[in-house]
């Protein structure tokens, strides 16, 4: 045998004939039932894709067999091909391997052009009048192969008066239940068709969209088709074993047909409804996905396409085992019919068909006059849209009338809706692209207008003249936030006004602990009647002797105890909890706050032992010190695990899918650690959340709809690969609650050898390099192909969140300097521990402190819709960014404000809450804004003006005069020193540059004089009489000394 033979997989053949004879004898309404045996021949035709004679090859074999034919008779299965094909077919020839499977004998004929095959064709003719009665003979009708070959065949058929039955239903009825391989398979498909779509088509409209290019649909089409060869997009995958299912086909402009038959036109792409059918087939299984983008969609348009996207889920929840084809379709039209009935006329005629080799089976269509039943491992592709809608609101003829399509590959499982192959987002806001407002449109086809009317001469000049009568984007910003301001307090007072309303929960008081309940569980012990200090650690009580009697204190009313050695004594000293014993921090509870307390008590005892005992007197107070130290450690604990506990919501169960295929990503660390030690694990989705399951065992449960943001951060310039879960709800673990949990995996090198001499040109690191380069790009692969999957399960419940890198910005909101980058619905950094996760919504409003010009760096404020929540503060952000920042605080309609100053937000925060209704009428967040304090320094300034001191002498005038005349001539000299020094910080570092003595000796003159100056205003306004001392002689100058 050949070592380059192509192999044949002879398990599955063997199998796959069985299932076919078994069908076969066992017919009793089919029409297998009606035929004395089986008969394909295929030929060549290059025009044909799909067959059902191709198909059954492909099944049976893996490869299609051209110009061969292959009889199946009840003792004999005859094959007549070329020399080629029958050596590749002696491997299933083995007649102990037939005898095992229990299959009829297999012959091998070689066709013989010298006679025409008429001598091989009777032989099989011969055969199959031998089969049963010989009569009639099972064939695929609709397949006819030109070529003499074939002719030829069909005409010794013919001429033995064998009579033909279709037995294409049947045999498609075979192969529609998908094996375990053959759903891997499509699964690969479904993959391949869904990664050309997101990487290739989608991005290829939007790109045309956003540069405003003239492309036609065929174009467009072909270059997708040409991308299946392009190892970027496809991978990892094999391009020589993907091929597509039929030419991609894009319509747009008013021209739709909602079909598969259909090719792309040579019309141009038209910027509104855009559908896109892509079917990919891999190792010759076949998938299809189909979807509709939008470009500046009306609010009309998206309703009806959220709507479509419901009416899909309810043919996956309705495409179960056990159902049939007519009751998916009537049950989607029903679900129209209730929902918005002037659709229904326009819907597609069915809403999907069965598909494997094939891709259209056409005896498995979802219409209303299919009753065949679905079962499970059935692979359906389900296409469902509305044709010839009107959209009133189109600015041009091409989009007056437009379509919308979607479809998806799915599998029916044992249980519940069908499964999703083709992953690919399909939200409105996933497929919609909006392009910008019409009045910036409408400037630049103005602006354009005038550039033909004056000439491209005057363009600089128009664009200057322009830019001068513009409003600017600081000045966008500031008319935008005034609105939001106005906007912000109105919400904020309305919410308070309901909270105030709403009943508020009564705080439930935790009753101090007791002793001894009653006297009857005080311990009998010997130590207690001879007034010795015990420890009862089964009631956690401390038994002492006090004036003679031996009293209980419960281990909750000690605070701490201490114990020391002086010559030859040892001292006890135990400290009660009191009131006011708790400075700074809440007070315990206390039953009777009134009542006398024991503030300590002191013992001490003998270090000597006397005579004839066997221990020193002071041994009790060691074996006290000790227990009661371990006694209170096990309290301690405790009640800090039932705080932990306390408030903890019950989750639901974790429904765990047995199904082997669960999305499943391995080697993951958690954070934060369920012990001290930090362990790898393996996280997996299941029906309604995740499972992490450590390598010791370990496991935490995460449910889909606790979590409030699942996000994932990238290794783009990263060290770690993150999926972080921000819970609404707390878990716990590890004896502790957490809000915050993620899974991440450790990408590069996180420490680096700086005493290793690195070069260039060295191989090795060329090779590590390139290593980690394909590490990230397989990790990246990995997350998302998980992340995708988990979105499908959840049934689009749960959306991860991708960090925009690019509106990053540095900040210290812990410790250190992180990059902290906005969500769609956050401001989060989760590369370092612990993590930063802000939800934009429960934001009131954002405010700037340190805003001046000479610093390098302000802080941000960020203040809660919950007044009671603590505000959050982000440090050390550098000051070039703070446009960026506002930029993109006004695009998600936050409010921001600045200041010059820190202020201090509890005190401001504790009088918002005490005062709320006092706060808004005074104005409410407007103190914030800088506007309001230029204001009020402009009244103190009149005032200041305004005011007159009464009762004053002449002379008092003079020396006012006099003394203002010194201090202005002294004030203006310091006034044009200032430029200089002015400059030259500018022109110096970043580093202040520092003073030489002569201008401190300047500066130290002036303020003399200002201070002489204001005792002279205080003197004289309280009526003394007292002479006015002259002014200070400025000082000679020194020489300048070197710092």
């Amino acid at each position: 045998m050949s070592k380059n033979k192509i192999s044949l997989d002879k398990v599955t053949f063997y199998r796959r004939m069985r299932l076919l004879y078994d069908k076969w004898q066992n017919a009793e309404n089919s029409s297998l039932s009606k035929v004395d045996a089986i008969v394909t021949a295929v030929g060549v035709d290059e025009d044909v894709v799909y067959a059902k004679s191709t198909a059954l090859q492909t099944w049976l074999f893996g490869y299609e067999l051209t110009d061969t034919v292959m009889a199946l008779g009840k003792e004999h299965i005859y094959f007549l091909a070329s020399k080629k094909k029958v050596e590749f077919l002696n491997q299933i020839a083995s007649q102990e391997k037939e005898n095992k499977h229990n299959l009829p004998e297999i012959h091998l004929l070689t066709r013989d052009k010298a006679d025409g095959n008429k001598a091989n064709f009777q032989k099989v003719v011969d055969a199959i009048k031998e089969s049963k009665e010989g009569k009639t003979i099972g064939t695929f009708q609709k397949d006819k192969f030109p070529g003499d070959f074939i002719d030829g065949w069909w005409s010794a058929v013919d001429g033995a008066g064998i009579e033909r039955v279709d037995i294409s239903a049947a045999v498609a009825g075979l192969m529609a239940v998908k094996e375990e391989n053959e759903i891997a398979l499509m699964k690969k498909a479904a993959q391949v068709t869904s990664e050309v779509f997101s990487k290739k088509l989608k991005e290829d409209i939007i790109s045309i969209v956003d540069e405003d290019k003239k492309v036609r649909h065929n174009k467009l089409a072909d270059s997708v088709e040409a991308s299946l060869e392009d190892k970027k997009i496809l991978g990892a995958v094999d391009t020589s074993l993907v091929e597509v299912c039929y030419p991609p086909i894009i319509q747009s402009g008013g021209n739709y047909n909602l079909k598969f038959s259909v090719v792309s036109d040579e019309n141009k792409l038209h910027f509104g409804a855009i559908t896109c059918c892509l079917g990919v087939r891999y190792k010759s299984y076949c998938s299809n996905i189909v979807r509709t983008m939008l470009v500046d969609p009306t609010q009309e348009q998206q309703d009806l396409y959220t709507f479509l996207l419901s009416l899909e889920e309810e043919i996956f929840k309705k495409l179960i085992e056990g159902a049939k084809c007519s009751e998916v379709f009537n049950a989607a039209c029903d679900f129209v019919r209730e929902k918005n009935p002037d659709l229904l006329k326009s819907m597609t005629k069915n809403v999907g068909f069965l598909m494997g080799i094939e891709f259209r089976e056409g005896s498995m269509v979802l219409n209303a006059k299919n009753d065949h039943v679905v079962k499970k491992g059935m692979i359906f592709n389900i296409n469902v849209g509305f044709a010839n809608l009107e959209n009133k609101d189109a600015s041009d003829k091409s989009g007056k009338k437009y379509s919308l399509f979607l479809g998806d590959t799915v599998l029916v499982t044992g249980d519940g809706p069908a499964q999703v192959l083709t992953v690919v987002k399909k939200k409105v806001r996933n497929i919609a692209i909006f392009l910008k407002a019409e009045d910036d449109e409408g400037g630049d086809d103005e602006e354009q207008q005038q550039e033909e009317l004056l000439g491209r001469g005057a363009r600089r000049a128009l664009t200057e003249s322009k830019l001068r009568t513009d409003v600017s984007s600081e000045d966008k910003r500031k008319k935008k936030q005034k609105e939001l301001t106005k906007q912000m307090n109105d919400e904020a007072r309305d919410r308070l006004a309901r909270a105030k309303d709403q009943p508020s929960q009564a705080r439930e008081v935790k009753r101090g602990e007791v002793a001894y309940k009653s006297a009857s569980q005080i311990p009998r012990d010997s130590d207690i009647r001879m007034l010795k200090l015990y420890v009862d650690k089964k009631y956690e009580t401390v038994i002492l002797p006090v004036f003679g009697l031996a009293t209980p204190f419960h281990i909750s009313t000690i605070k701490n105890i201490s114990q020391s050695v002086e010559g030859d004594y040892t001292y006890l000293r135990i400290n009660f909890h009191h009131p006011g014993s708790s400075v700074g921090r809440a007070e315990g509870n206390f039953n009777n706050p009134d009542a006398t307390f024991v503030k300590e008590l002191t013992y001490r005892s003998s270090n000597s032992k006397a005579p004839g005992e066997s221990s020193a007197p002071s041994t009790n107070l060691n074996t006290a010190f000790r227990f009661i130290k371990d006694v209170q450690k096990r309290f301690k604990t405790r009640e800090a695990e039932a705080k932990e506990k306390e408030g903890i919501v019950k989750q639901d169960k974790l429904a765990i899918n047995p199904n082997r295929n669960n999305p499943k990503l391995k080697d993951l660390f958690i954070r934060p650690n369920i012990v001290q030690k930090r362990m790898q694990g393996t996280l997996e989705a299941h029906t309604n959340g995740f499972r992490y399951t450590s390598v010791r065992g370990d496991k935490v449960d995460i449910l889909y709809n606790n979590i409030k943001h699942a996000i994932f951060q990238p290794c783009d310039g990263e060290v770690i690969i993150v999926l972080h879960f921000k819970l609404k709800n707390a878990i716990l673990f590890a004896n502790k609650r957490h809000v915050d949990i993620q899974f991440y995996t450790e990408v590069g090198e996180i420490t680096t050898d700086l005493l290793k001499h690195h070069n260039i040109h060295d191989r090795d690191d060329i090779a590590s390099e390139q290593a980690e380069r394909e590490l990230r790009h397989k990790l990246k692969s990995a997350f998302k192909s998980f992340i995708e999957k988990v979105e499908n399960i959840s049934k689009g419940d749960l959306e991860f969140e991708v960090p925009f890198k690019e509106l990053g910005f540095p900040g210290v909101p812990h410790r250190s300097t992180t990059l902290l980058q906005p969500t769609s619905s956050c401001l989060i950094n989760v590369t370092e521990w612990p993590p930063f996760v802000i939800t934009l919504d429960d934001l009131q409003l954002i405010h700037f402190e340190r805003v001046q010009f000479h610093l390098k760096n302000f802080d941000m404020v960020i203040i809660f819709k919950d007044y009671s929540t603590k505000v959050a503060m982000v440090n050390a952000i550098p000051m070039n960014l703070l446009d960026n920042v506002k930029d993109w605080l006004t695009s998600c309609d936050i409010k921001y404000s600045e200041g010059i100053q820190s202020l201090n937000w509890n005190k401001i925060m504790k009088t918002i809450v005490d005062d709320s209704e006092g706060f808004f009428e005074s104005g409410g967040w407007s103190f914030l804004e800088p506007e309001s304090d230029e204001e009020n320094d402009d009244d103190d300034d009149d005032e200041e003006d305004a005011y007159e001191p009464s009762g004053g002498e002449s002379d008092m005038g003079e020396e006012e005069e006099d003394s203002e005349d010194d201090y202005s001539s002294e004030d203006a000299s310091a006034e044009e020193s200032e430029p200089e020094l002015l400059s030259g910080e500018e022109e110096g570092s970043s580093e202040e540059s520092g003073k030489d003595w002569d201008e401190l000796e300047k500066e130290a003159a002036i303020a003399d004089r200002r201070h002489n100056y204001e005792q002279e205003q205080e003197d004289t306004l309280s009526g003394k009489k007292r002479r006015a001392k002259e002014p200070p002689s400025a000082p000679k100058s020194k020489k300048k000394r070197q710092r």
